[in-house]
């Protein structure tokens, strides 16, 4: 087994995201029609299992892998930064 980086935060918009969509937006695939197949192949992973749904939801905190490749999915913080 290949030695896996340390996962990247990758924050979504929503509370949740299609394991597809994700790849994409992670860019650990270029586009919907290349993670399907990834996907049905078995070469992803969602915290450490093997995932085939390509519309498997993840929330914050999953970790998916591809390859020597992880990202987590994070969520998108805002800080409001007023002087009051």
């Amino acid at each position: 087994m290949s030695p896996r980086s340390e996962p990247i935060d990758v924050p979504i918009r929503d509370e949740s995201i299609r394991l597809g969509q994700f790849l994409k937006l992670a860019n650990l695939v270029e586009s919907g029609a290349e993670a399907k197949p990834v996907i049905a192949d078995g070469a992803v992973t969602v915290n450490d299992e093997v995932e085939t749904r390509r519309g498997r939801q993840l929330v914050p905190g999953d970790v998916v892998t591809l390859g020597p490749l992880a990202a987590r999915v994070a969520t998108r913080e805002v800080e409001i930064d007023v002087p009051w």
